[in-house]
């Protein structure tokens, strides 16, 4: 029976009888015409839209959204989390004087096509640039979606020639656009030939399949990446309404073939930037074995200002998580400094003041404690010290 192509009503009973993934990239939602028939638009969701549809905007990160997280999206709520991130507001085409083209300075230190090295004993490969949906939020918006698809042969080889001769590299991140979005076989072919590098230790795969696609999470994919362990899995998350019983099920199956799950959750102005949400995000992604990893400061990419918070709101946010629940639900704050200086964590003044003899600090309820370095600060000059404070 043919599942009518947008009716969000039978996507999941379509998924199951279909049984693949491939349909819903097929069957993504890419015009103005599709979505309306789901969501009720304001008119600047219709305005942007259309704009991005243009010809004069080819350079635009275009729109397409996933069937299933299509049908998580409140229609009828115009700051619904998931609409935020998928759908483009007018605001994406204004721009100011501290947005970069590429934010994090790739380009610069992109040693062959496809493949940055920045940090000493790790490399970052962009193995394509396809997405199952695109957030609106996306710094790597300059290369993301224009072509979809994957790195070609040649500099593939490049790459990894490139790898065998530096061998302080043990650690190869794979990204994109999305990897998991490969074929099986072919992305495979791309971890096969990097574990063969005797100076790789570790491999990553960077992904936000399991939250926008959990269907292409099968046990096919699971027991092929199994065979190249150790293998890490960073995942994409913002809001807590992205765990479903599907991403659940696909991280389980994940995490059941042995491979270590972690989230990247990008800080985000009227979606995630509540102590409450986030905190829930953070006890959601542990209850299905994933360990919070980094939350970041939103990007400098170009049309991206409506979606930045303050630094401030972050660090209130990472306050209002230590202490106050798990160590494991705690994850690094980071700003990815501007034009390609690497991530920098954020934290909080934990630290009062530091000398050869001791160090002031307070903990998160705000109590002033002081730990001796040399061992000879006495008890009533340590009680001295925090009377001061």
């Amino acid at each position: 029976m043919k599942i009518p192509k947008h009716n969000l009503g039978a996507v999941r009973k379509s998924r199951k009888k279909k049984g693949s993934w491939r349909w819903e990239i097929k069957n993504r939602i890419t015009s103005l015409e599709q979505l309306g028939k789901i969501v009720n638009l304001t008119e600047d969701e219709s305005k942007a839209i259309a704009h991005t549809a243009t010809e004069n905007c080819s350079k635009k990160l275009k729109m397409a959204i996933t069937p299933y997280f299509a049908s998580l999206i409140d229609k009828t709520n115009p700051d619904c989390p998931i609409r935020r991130q998928c759908i483009p507001l007018y605001n994406e085409f204004r721009t100011n004087v501290n947005e970069l083209q590429d934010p994090c300075g790739e380009e610069k230190d992109m040693v062959v096509p496809g493949l940055v090295h920045r940090y000493p004993d790790r490399v970052l490969l962009i193995v394509t640039d396809m997405c199952a949906t695109y957030c609106r939020h996306c710094t790597r918006r300059r290369i993301v979606g224009a072509s979809e698809e994957k790195i070609s042969k040649s500099n593939f080889e490049l790459a990894v020639k490139y790898i065998k001769e530096n061998t302080r590299i043990r650690d190869v991140l794979i990204s994109g656009g999305d990897p998991l979005l490969l074929s099986d076989a072919k992305l495979e072919h791309y971890i096969k030939t990097l574990r063969s590098i005797k100076s790789v230790e570790l491999i990553r795969i960077g992904t936000r399949v399991p939250g926008t696609l959990p269907s292409r999470i099968t046990h096919k994919l699971c027991r092929m990446l199994k065979k190249y362990h150790p293998l890490f899995l960073s995942i994409h998350f913002n809001h807590y309404k992205e765990i479903t019983k599907e991403t659940r099920q696909a991280c389980e199956m994940l995490s059941d073939a042995g491979i270590p799950l972690g989230s990247q959750t990008v800080l985000l102005k009227g979606i995630n930037d509540n102590a409450a949400v986030m905190t829930r995000l953070m006890h959601e992604l542990l209850k299905i074995r994933v360990r919070p990893y980094y939350i970041y400061q939103c990007d400098l990419a170009p049309g991206t200002q409506h979606f930045r918070t303050s630094v401030s709101s972050g660090i209130k946010i990472l306050q209002s998580l230590r202490g106050y629940t798990t160590g494991y639900a705690v994850p690094t704050y980071v700003i990815d400094a501007p034009g390609g200086g690497g991530k920098v964590p954020i934290n909080p003044d934990y630290v009062i003041s530091r000398s050869k003899k001791d160090i002031i600090i307070k903990n998160y309820e705000g109590k002033v404690f002081v730990y001796s370095e040399n061992g000879k600060t006495s008890p009533q000059e340590v009680q001295a010290t925090i009377s001061k404070q």
